[in-house]
């Protein structure tokens, strides 16, 4: 099988905010220095707070707006190379991540984004993830997927124009779910997006659902099942508190507020969006 994607080929595109070294790179990369990889800084910051790299194969584009959302956007319309992997500040990279990474695209140049595992801190997976390669992705596989286990082919990503929805995401209307939204536009326009459970990296387990409260989690939800146009919303607010009665997360003295704050997240979304 020729190979199309070789090493040089993968771009790391990564979020920040006010950082005005590239110290934070190094623990990172623990296995080398940073810049052996191509790598693509979004720096959200002030304009007397600038980042600047003295490495060729990093870049840095300082933006003076704000939000998750409107940083992958950028980045990704910035990105240079054949494969994007979205990362964060606070990740640790595996030795092989690259290699893992090229040659799942080489394996399956079909898909339009593979996304990979996630080990936490303690060294255990962040989640469950299938344990062989998985082709074909239902609704509740892309609604767990985080933004740092993607991969995109960049060529296709420029011909489908698909971007964040900017409403979601740290720094927005709604705080989550910008991912899943991302990945069910790209599953609408009928790309293929598989998982490949290859760790790629280590990741902090703390995350944004970790610190919302249940109204503000739910008043999300909301907004998140009513853009998704796909999903039945009834049907998503129900199979989410059968979930987290099941799993402990909320009791039933709380479902009434829960499903308050859903409406109250879509019909504030439909507002926004009028």
């Amino acid at each position: 099988m020729i190979k199309e994607f070789k090493k040089g080929d993968l771009e790391i595109v990564m979020a920040t905010m006010n950082r005005d070294s590239l110290d934070f790179l190094i623990p990172m990369f623990p296995f080398c220095h940073f810049s052996e990889f191509s790598i693509l800084i979004i720096n959200q910051t002030s304009e007397n707070k600038l980042l600047v790299s003295d490495f060729p194969s990093v870049r840095v584009v300082n933006s003076f707006e704000k939000g998750l959302s409107k940083s992958r956007n950028l980045g990704l319309q910035n990105a240079h190379r054949k494969i994007v992997l979205l990362a964060d500040d606070d990740e640790v990279f595996k030795e092989d991540f690259e290699s893992n990474i090229l040659e799942a695209h080489n394996n399956y140049p079909e898909a339009a984004s593979i996304c990979f595992a996630i080990e936490g801190s303690n060294g255990l997976l962040f989640k469950k993830y299938p344990s062989q390669t998985k082709l074909q992705l239902n609704n509740l596989d892309i609604f767990n997927i985080l933004s740092i286990e993607i991969s995109l082919k960049k060529a296709l990503f420029d011909q489908l124009k698909i971007k964040f929805d900017t409403n979601f995401g740290l720094g927005s209307s709604f705080m989550m779910g910008e991912e899943a939204i991302f990945l069910s536009d790209l599953k609408n326009q009928k790309q293929n997006i598989i998982i490949v459970p290859k760790v790629i990296a280590v990741h902090p387990a703390v995350s944004t659902d970790d610190k919302l409260n249940l109204e503000q989690r739910y008043y999300v939800l909301g907004a998140f099942l009513t853009r998704v146009s796909n999903y039945n919303y009834l049907k998503g607010v129900f199979l989410k508190l059968f979930f987290d009665i099941k799993q402990s997360k909320i009791k039933i003295n709380q479902v009434f507020s829960a499903l308050t704050s859903a409406n109250k997240g879509k019909e504030d979304f439909l507002q926004i969006t009028k």
